[in-house]
């Protein structure tokens, strides 16, 4: 019986610097064996897939999911600050330069300004 081979990216990116490499590999091969066969981790020896988040069409999966043909497999990058804390101080200088509310946090009621005038 001959065996069917998959077509499968493995792409990663840096700020300054995208990868996509295309994987040739036998059908039911999991994430993990993409990735080790894509050679990536010779070209970016920061990748540790010991800690990294991977992904299937920007949906995080287990380096043990297997994969299909047409499939993208991600290696992601950790975050570099908390989303929730961006936001929260982005929030806190809105409210200090006046263009949120102080008490709600939304936006200034015009209704509030023009009758202050």
């Amino acid at each position: 019986m001959k065996m069917r081979l998959l077509n499968t990216e493995v792409a990663f990116a840096l700020p300054g610097k995208q990868s996509i490499i295309e994987v040739a590999i036998a059908e039911g091969s999991t994430v993990q064996e993409v990735i080790e066969a894509s050679k990536i981790t010779e070209q970016y020896p920061e990748i540790d897939l010991s800690t990294a988040k991977v992904g299937i069409w920007s949906k995080v999966v287990k380096l043990t999911e297997t994969v299909r043909d047409g499939d993208r497999v991600e290696i992601y990058r950790p975050l570099i600050a908390d989303p929730k804390e961006v936001r929260k101080k982005r929030a806190e200088r809105a409210k200090q330069e006046g263009r949120a509310d102080k008490i709600t946090g939304g936006r200034p009621s015009q209704a509030k300004t023009s009758s202050q005038d």
